[in-house]
């Protein structure tokens, strides 16, 4: 018979962070332990805390900590212990005491051994390591492979491989759904489980070669998709150093013997006010950061050198993805007038409101890189014509309203060049081979609490809060189920309802989403009067909402919201203008003109079908 630590060979050197050896678990459940002292213990400053109990005396329980300190707590502030046997426990359904501290222990102590992934029922749950570890090497891959789910210790590859065994014994599509707060590690996970079956489902087959375009194999080009997306789309902030700032939903479809058919991306909520704007500590996409950052110094040169970027396309993969020459060309060249669009300075007129430019350089600059000619633009800037009635008028423009219509565009370029390479990606993965199945992964941005929270925050937040509803109803309806088969008595509960409150605050008629549209219809609102509609329509009525708590150093917050993560408060300046981000039309049409022809698509449909700027 083979022994547990020899089944763990086949792991190569990921074994010890996949599962304890066999002489550390006997080890464990040698450990002297009395199941009727030993408890955890609320602590004021660590949550829990292990102890054992000295005394009990009129509903007061009095505990000795492993620290030594004495705590006299009520009786349900403490949690009886599980046994040594479940030290450690890869699945923590198993325990004999499932509670938050027990659950928040067995994920410590497996963290403390770096056994960063641990199954709760049918979930996974991942702690970040922030730092690599050897558990996604070829061979664990490998090991993996057709192995149920007890059959091997807890991994997001067995996730994914059950997924993929389940679409094929059960012809019916699947959904992996990763969430967790900011830095957990989403975006890590979704590209592991992309890469799981890139290799197990591989096809091997080149797609047709076209003209001028270096292609790879369709697994190459959805591994290529993720470095690409996450150039323009992720960025530093203060939980995470490359943080999503938009969502995806990726499905890789399959063919009926289960090889790699295509793939599709669908992304949703790209923090767009990124470009203009970032938190102390906090940066931009890291895109900027790759274009300036001199690593690279045939990018930055005179401005017909400007956008030769070979080395960043290889180094994005983006050949793979199969754009053009003029593609690559143009991606570069709109990213760096964005960066341009941050330069550019107005000043006031004598003895007018009227903004005129102050220096043409940055102009001509950004102008040559989008294909337009510099004085109609920063003329379409300060004199953009509106129309009044049947006819057009030009209107004069502050200096205020200038800078306010500059980062509008730099935004609305941005964010729709974004959109259009994810449709360009998502035409590559198309490879028209027959579809049979397909398995989509969920990769959302996280739950955010900073010190100062804002209206994306609010979005990314609202998006949270919904998708973990769905979630916790959904998987809890499968656990409930598995309790009727194995004839367990169990009072159905919606766990879902759960989040209902907040999220109805927020999405309702009269709700904040709701409030905030009304008043961005009428030309005198502030922030002011669409704080005191906030506070005269919920303060007092809805538990959810709150009037925050100042304290010393503390950022300033207008309103604060109990989420299912946690109290936010949120600062509510500028919300109307976010919400609404005009677009300077005159400008528009220029664009529609480029010689810069993916300029000139990106805004081909403006005025036809207005993209939603939230």
């Amino acid at each position: 018979m083979t022994s547990p630590d020899a089944e763990m060979a086949v792991f190569g050197e990921a074994a010890p962070y996949l599962r304890k050896s066999e002489k550390e678990r006997i080890e464990a459940q040698n450990k002297p332990f009395d199941a009727k002292t030993s408890v955890f213990v609320a602590h004021p400053k660590e949550s829990f805390v292990k102890g054992t109990i000295q005394s009990r005396e009129s509903g007061k329980v009095t505990v000795q900590t492993e620290a030594g300190e004495t705590l006299t707590v009520k009786e349900d502030q403490i949690f009886a212990m599980n046994p040594p046997k479940y030290d450690k426990v890869e699945d923590m359904a198993m325990m004999t005491h499932l509670h938050e501290p027990a659950v928040l222990y067995n994920l410590k102590e497996r963290y403390a051994a770096w056994m960063i992934y641990t199954y709760s029922g049918l979930f996974c749950v991942t702690v970040n390591p922030y730092k690599w570890l050897p558990v996604y090497n070829p061979e664990v891959v490998l090991a993996y492979r057709g192995k149920k789910r007890q059959e091997a210790p807890p991994h997001i590859f067995s996730i994914s491989d059950n997924a993929y065994q389940f679409m094929l014994n059960d012809r019916e599509n699947q959904s992996i759904l990763i969430t967790g707060e900011s830095g957990a590690g989403k975006t890590v996970n979704t590209k592991r489980v992309i890469q799981y079956f890139a290799t197990i489902a591989a096809s091997g087959e080149k797609k047709k070669e076209e003209p001028g375009k270096m292609q790879g194999t369709l697994e190459d080009q959805i591994i290529s998709a993720n470095p690409l997306l996450e150039a323009f789309g992720n960025a530093k902030t203060v939980r995470n150093d490359n943080s999503s700032r938009f969502g995806k939903f990726i499905r890789i479809h399959f063919g009926a013997t289960g090889k790699l058919a295509s793939a599709d991306i669908e992304t949703y909520l790209l923090e767009k006010s990124r470009v203009t704007f970032q938190l102390k500590a906090e940066r931009s996409y890291h895109i900027f950061y790759q274009i300036t950052s001199n690593k690279k110094p045939e990018l930055i040169g005179r401005k017909d050198q400007y956008i030769f970027l070979r080395k960043i396309a290889e180094q994005l993969a983006i050949d793979i993805l199969g754009f053009t020459a003029d593609e690559k060309t143009a991606i570069y060249k709109l990213t760096g007038a964005v960066m341009h669009y941050g330069n550019l300075k107005f000043k006031q007129k004598q003895r007018e409101e009227q903004a005129e430019p102050d220096g043409t350089e940055v102009a001509d600059k950004a102008a040559y890189l989008m294909g337009l000619n510099s004085a109609d633009l920063l003329k379409a800037l300060c004199y953009p014509r509106v129309k009044v009635g049947n006819e057009f008028v030009t209107k004069g423009q502050t200096v205020e309203q200038v800078h306010n219509a500059v980062g509008a565009l730099a935004k609305a370029v941005y964010e729709r060049m974004f959109l259009w390479m994810v449709v360009r990606i998502n035409q590559q993965l198309d490879t028209k081979q027959p579809r049979q199945y397909f398995i989509g992964v969920l990769d959302i941005a996280g739950f955010e609490i900073f010190d100062f929270n804002s209206f994306e925050q609010l979005c990314i937040n609202f998006t949270n809060e919904k998708l973990q509803q769905f979630f916790n109803h959904h998987m809890f309806v499968l656990e409930q189920e598995e309790y009727k088969k194995e004839g367990i008595e169990w009072t159905f509960i919606d766990f879902g309802m759960d989040l209902a409150a907040c999220i109805e605050l927020i999405e309702k008629p009269m709700g904040i989403f709701s409030i905030l549209e009304e008043e961005c219809m009428f030309p005198k609102a502030t922030d002011t009067s669409f704080k005191n509609k906030l506070y005269d329509q919920h303060l007092g009525k809805s538990s959810n909402f709150q009037k925050p708590k100042p304290a010393k150093g503390k950022a300033e917050a207008h309103f604060s919201l109990i989420h299912y993560a946690g109290t936010v408060d949120y600062n509510i300046t500028g919300w109307l203008e976010k919400n609404k981000d005009p677009l300077n039309e005159t400008v528009i049409g220029l664009y529609q003109k480029s010689s810069v022809k993916t300029l000139a698509l990106l805004f081909a449909n403006y005025g036809l079908s207005q993209v939603c700027n939230t």
